[in-house]
C-alpha cells in the first residue's frame, strides 16, 4: 500500500493526529482512569508489539498514556503502524 493511503486511513482513525515535529508519524493520547488500567494497557500493547516485532514511541505519565507510531527504517508510517494503531484502539474499547 502506498504511503499516502497509509496516512489517508491514520487520519480516519478517531483523535489520531499527525506529529508536528515534521516526521510522518502519527499520535495519540490515550487517558484511563487510573495508573493500573493505564499500564495494563500498555502491556497489551507490548504483547502486541512483540508479537509484530515492531515497537512503538511511548510515554506514560500515571492515568495517560502517549503512542507514537513510526517506522523508522523507512521513514515514515507502514502497514504495521496502522495494525498497532487499530490494535492499540481496540485495547482500549475495554477501557472504557
Amino acid at each position: 500500500m502506498e504511503c499516502k493511503d497509509l496516512i489517508k486511513r491514520f487520519e480516519e482513525i478517531e483523535s489520531w493526529e499527525k506529529t508536528t515535529d515534521g516526521r510522518e508519524a502519527f499520535v495519540k493520547l490515550f487517558k484511563f482512569s487510573d495508573f493500573k488500567q493505564a499500564f495494563s494497557f500498555m502491556t497489551s500493547i507490548a504483547m502486541k508489539a512483540e508479537q509484530i516485532n515492531h515497537h512503538p514511541e511511548w510515554e506514560n505519565v500515571y492515568n495517560k498514556v502517549t503512542i507514537t507510531l513510526t517506522t523508522h527504517d523507512i521513514g515514515g508510517v507502514s502497514e504495521l503502524d496502522y495494525e498497532m494503531a487499530i490494535f492499540a484502539e481496540n485495547c482500549f474499547k475495554n477501557y472504557t
